[in-house]
């Protein structure tokens, strides 16, 4: 597979509200993969050829993409189909920072796919200048990416604070109660269900719940026996059925078939955590304890 993807992480005051900013050009050798959520808004400026992406693991409505498109936070996979070679520029909100990047509340998108200049105008300015030095290095394509953020960049309010702070109660104990998350940051169960709506555009426990498949992915070795059992326990999961519910609502495929679909197309150098290649010929021997 000869693809080129570059990633940073903005420095602040971006990356408050940027978990990343990407480059990504290549060909993928299969027809579609499922990306998993991970908690965020995500932005991509299309410079080559259209994309299509269908949300709620393709049982949402389509979006033909031939300039750029914005994914909405959701909890099930994106489904991802290039038209022909890739070639883009991503960024990646955290989960606070869609309204201050792309200045649009996040609620009315969730698990929608909509074209980006009309929602996130600046997009329009920032793609031309790109399409027109599409020679330049990956690098310098990121630093105008960030300039582009950095010159429209929200600010916080005390509303964005307390979420911020909760999400990082979730990210070092996803498994934790929203409850005591709540107390902790000063407010009602309720209040902070409803600051959540408003800021991250999902409510605590459905974020809570990514933050543990996405922390259970990155750390998941595709090319080893998993041990799944021990593996869902650690993450808070103590009934299999429940575990395997969830896995597949996350990623679109069961935890064997999960493995089977990165053995099948990536080396452990390409392997990346929440994608799952659309190969049906993949077999899902060896991927651990016999799951559905």
């Amino acid at each position: 597979m000869d693809f080129t993807f570059v990633s940073r992480r903005p420095a602040p005051p971006l990356g408050r509200f940027a978990e990343s900013v990407w480059y990504a050009r290549g060909r993928i050798d299969y027809p579609s993969e499922r990306i998993a959520p991970t908690g965020s808004t995500v932005a991509v400026v299309v410079l080559g050829s259209p994309i299509l992406e269908t949300p709620a693991d393709g049982a949402g409505e389509p979006f033909l993409a031939t300039t750029g498109f914005l994914i909405g936070p959701h909890d099930r996979p994106v489904v991802n189909a290039p038209t022909a070679e890739t070639f883009c520029v991503g960024i990646v909100s955290t989960p606070i920072g869609c309204q201050a990047l792309f200045g649009v509340a996040p609620a009315p998108l969730r698990g929608r796919v909509v074209d980006l200049a009309t929602a996130w105008p600046p997009a329009a300015t920032l793609r031309r200048g790109l399409a027109r030095a599409p020679r330049l290095r990956p690098e310098r394509m990121l630093d105008r990416v960030e300039a582009a953020l950095l010159a429209g960049l929200g600010s916080g309010s005390d509303a964005v604070d307390r979420c911020e702070a909760a999400v990082r109660a979730l990210e070092a104990d996803p498994t934790r109660s929203i409850g005591d998350v709540a107390a902790a940051v000063g407010v009602s169960h309720g209040h902070l269900d409803r600051e959540f709506m408003a800021v991250v555009g999902l409510s605590p426990r459905a974020l809570s719940r990514i933050l543990r498949l996405r922390m259970l992915l990155a750390g998941l070795d595709v090319y080893a026996p998993v041990a799944w059992t021990a593996l869902a326990t650690r993450f808070g999961w103590f009934d299999q059925s429940h575990f395997i519910r969830d896995f597949k609502r996350y990623t679109g495929v069961t935890p064997s078939r999960y493995v089977a679909a990165q053995r099948g197309v990536f080396t452990p150098a390409q392997a990346a955590p929440g994608f799952v290649p659309d190969v049906k010929s993949v077999q899902d021997d060896n991927a651990g304890p016999p799951l559905p």
